[in-house]
């Protein structure tokens, strides 16, 4: 078997949180793909300064001279959520696309393929107002770098079964029925071929 590596950075809806089977969008898309060796380091609450500043030392240790490996980068929703009703978003939309480029330059120098999966919604209008505007700000980012990109959040707002698991979970994470729906948009927007192409 190829030793075909593909590292999963993000945040709770990368690390699968609120699925009762424990494998979110990451592991659906890795079933869809398979073989691969996956690495999910999704981390609950983290925003995309704070993915930025951990991942190279992450990782470097799965990382393996002669493996074919790849990066995939979800980050974004907990930058459109403000601490406190009101209050500005966690980080500025600027400095979420300025994270975004770091983490594509720091991929590049390592000759590390990747792609990036847009903020899903969060169930809070206002935070999915800038949900919306960093989809599309990323977007424009990643087609300017040639980089694949999949936006989800416009798609997802039109969910009836995430928007209801969501809201009968924590308020912002679906069940298995939404990860499905999730994971089919990303698994649409071509991780498949990518995956194979490196």
């Amino acid at each position: 078997m190829d030793d075909r590596r593909v590292l999963f950075f993000g945040d709770s809806f990368v690390a699968g949180a609120g699925d009762p089977r424990g494998c979110g969008w990451v592991g659906r898309v890795t079933e869809a793909c398979w073989p691969l060796t996956p690495y999910n380091l999704g981390v609950r609450g983290e925003t995309s300064v704070q993915v930025a500043a951990r991942w190279q030392a992450e990782a470097w240790p799965r990382l393996r001279s002669g493996a074919r490996s790849g990066v995939v980068f979800g980050v974004g929703a907990n930058d459109a959520c403000s601490e406190q009703p009101g209050e500005p978003p966690r980080v500025s939309p600027e400095r979420s696309r300025g994270a975004l480029t770091e983490l594509l330059d720091a991929a590049a120098l390592l000759e590390l393929p990747a792609f990036v999966v847009g903020p899903p919604p969060v169930g809070d209008a206002a935070a999915d107002a800038r949900v919306r505007e960093l989809s599309e700000r990323f977007g424009e980012l990643c087609a300017a770098r040639d980089t694949p990109y999949v936006p989800v959040a416009e798609a997802l707002l039109r969910d009836g079964t995430w928007l209801a698991e969501a809201a009968a979970g924590d308020g912002a994470h679906p069940a298995e029925g939404g990860y499905d729906a999730l994971a089919a948009l990303v698994l649409a927007g071509g991780i498949g071929d990518w995956i194979r192409g490196f």
